[in-house]
């Protein structure tokens, strides 16, 4: 045999149409992955409720000088591909439905003997879920949580941002290929999550992310950590997919309320009325799984150590989590522009506030800029 084991593993997990079930199949007629290498089709078509069409899939992608290349391009990328047969393969994933055959790996993989938490949400979130994604992020990295995601636009994005500016390395699950950045605008994101943390995938080289990828990476998510937060999410969104999945598998869901009526809040509370537990701050879930973190509980009251003057709280009270417009803030406040400007940039410099766009202020949660 020309090929070694590892060669033959990522033959055999990146094989286009090879379902984790249908390896699963095979892995229980044949002994190894050099027996399925070299099974005719007649022995294939002994593989129970295996397809003609699967079968050709298989013997056309015996091609040795294509899986060499294919082997040489993971190491030139620093790509390793563990199964489930390796020590390293998550435990969790091993219980699961459908478990991966293996995960392609940049970066490490996961922390066993660490708790992990997966914070998931709204793509189209809103600047009160953006914060709170960033900030449940950083105070549970804080803590020595893993923090896990899915690296999509809006709650998964900034959750790892926070985890990152945290003590504790943030791990993405993609819905694409290991070596596609999906969304391209994350590509410093994913730069960072390889060098501090680490980016999986059950998908090989070069695969772009279709729309059914990404609810079948979910079970992923769901299936390596302890836990799962939802920060904003519709009433039927991939979040509640999530913790759905992780709910089966026997995980605590927990859900930040939002406002009543607002569409990105349905789905957080719809999961407490079925039974998953509010949490209002990251201390919450701290003490849920009774860990220690001393800055947790000094970010919580951080606006006290700063003493804002009396003027500056006034503006502090009335801004929130949703930006409004200086003119907005001008109706509520007296006293000339100039110095209520003076004032709000005094408190960006001091992180309680920022502009997410010109002339529009917003609080900000802690320091987290």
């Amino acid at each position: 045999m020309e090929l070694n084991r590892r060669q033959l593993q990522c033959w055999l997990g990146a094989m286009s149409g090879c379902t984790p079930f249908l390896i699963e199949r095979l892995r229980k007629e044949f002994v190894s992955e050099e027996e399925i290498f070299s099974a005719s089709y007649a022995a294939l078509l002994q593989v129970p409720q295996i397809t003609e069409k699967q079968i050709n899939r298989i013997l056309a992608s015996k091609n040795i000088d294509k899986i060499k290349w294919y082997d040489a391009k993971m190491q030139e990328k620093d790509i390793r591909y563990i199964t489930v047969d390796d020590p390293a393969y998550p435990s969790g994933l091993k219980e699961i439905h459908n478990k991966p055959y293996g995960l392609f790996v940049r970066g490490k993989m996961p922390n066993q003997k660490q708790l992990s938490i997966a914070i998931v949400g709204a793509r189209n979130c809103t600047s009160y879920g953006k914060e709170m994604a960033r900030w449940f992020g950083k105070e549970l990295s804080d803590a020595g949580v893993q923090v896990i995601s899915g690296m999509a636009y809006g709650i998964d994005g900034y959750a790892h941002r926070g985890a990152l500016q945290g003590k504790t390395a943030t791990y993405a699950v993609l819905g694409s290929g290991i070596d596609v950045c999906y969304p391209q605008e994350h590509f410093e994101l994913y730069m960072e999550l390889m060098q501090q943390g680490g980016v999986l995938s059950e998908y090989g080289l070069g695969v772009l992310g279709k729309a059914y990828q990404f609810p079948m990476r979910n079970r992923i998510i769901s299936g390596m950590c302890d836990g799962v937060l939802v920060v904003e999410a519709r009433q039927k969104s991939g979040s509640l997919i999530t913790a759905d999945l992780a709910l089966e598998q026997g995980k605590e869901i927990f859900a930040v309320p939002g406002r009543i009526g607002d569409p990105l809040s349905k789905g957080c509370l719809e999961l407490v009325k079925q039974g998953a537990e509010l949490v209002m701050t990251p201390e919450d879930l701290i003490q849920n799984f009774h860990l220690e973190n001393v800055d947790a509980r000094k970010q919580l009251t951080l606006f006290d150590c700063l003493q804002l003057l009396p003027q500056e709280k006034e503006i502090y009270d009335i801004l929130s989590f949703e930006p409004i417009s200086l003119a907005q803030l001008l109706e509520q406040i007296k006293g000339p522009m100039w110095e209520v400007a003076n004032l709000l940039m005094q408190m960006e410099m001091k992180g309680v506030i920022q502009q997410p766009m010109p002339n529009y202020y917003m609080r900000c949660i802690g320091n987290l800029q």
